[in-house]
């Protein structure tokens, strides 16, 4: 009968025996289940010591023994808020085009903690962080043509507010772009005027 049953696909006696020992050896041995844990998580893309913390706890692992695991992979190199710090605003930065406060949003949310976090948007060079800007700025002028003035400003200052841009950086370069475009701003019924853009923003991150 247990051959019949293992040629079904279903569990025999001694399947059910070896997975009550391996749970039992896990439950002997948390140590080894959270570090286990923790690699596995680091193998799909790397973490913060507060991401491993997190997912040990939702997986049971008493909190002594998470912090006993997280110290050996500190010590190990195999996490560094530091360093993923930086990776992050390098990737986030170029990838999808993020301000430094947006990108500061994101590490504190991951757990990263405000040195590390200013040190690492600090490397970013506001150079950068300004041609970024006129990119998503032209490729936003070029789709949205055909659309009325006032409703390609306030998308345009929406996009750049949403990516974590200073209001008088986005002022600054959405009104460059309408200006090299050639655009009759006031003909088009858009207010240029900075005291009306800042209204704008307001509005933007009152919403």
């Amino acid at each position: 009968m247990a051959a019949d049953g293992a040629a079904r696909g279903r569990p025999t006696a001694s399947d059910t025996d070896s997975g009550a020992d391996k749970g039992a050896a896990q439950a002997a041995d948390p140590v080894g289940q959270a570090r286990e844990l923790c690699l596995r998580l680091l193998t799909s893309r790397p973490r913060t010591r507060t991401e491993l913390a997190d997912a040990m706890r939702r997986h049971g692992v008493p909190d002594e023994t998470a912090a006993a695991v997280l110290a050996r992979f500190a010590h190990a190199g195999l996490i560094d808020d530091a360093a993923f710090a930086r990776a992050w605003v390098e990737s986030r930065h170029h990838n999808r085009g993020l301000a430094r406060r947006a990108l500061s949003a994101e590490l504190r949310r991951r757990g990263v903690d405000g040195e590390d976090i200013d040190a690492a948007v600090s490397a970013l060079d506001p150079a950068d962080e300004l041609a970024t800007a006129r990119k998503l700025v032209a490729k936003g002028m070029r789709a949205s043509r055909g659309k009325p003035l006032p409703t390609r400003i306030r998308r345009l200052i929406g996009l750049l507010a949403r990516k974590g841009y200073p209001p008088t950086v986005a002022y600054r370069i959405v009104r460059e772009a309408i200006e090299q475009e050639g655009i009759d701003a006031e003909g088009a019924g858009a207010d240029l005027d900075e005291a009306a853009w800042a209204t704008l923003d307001a509005d933007l991150d009152a919403g």
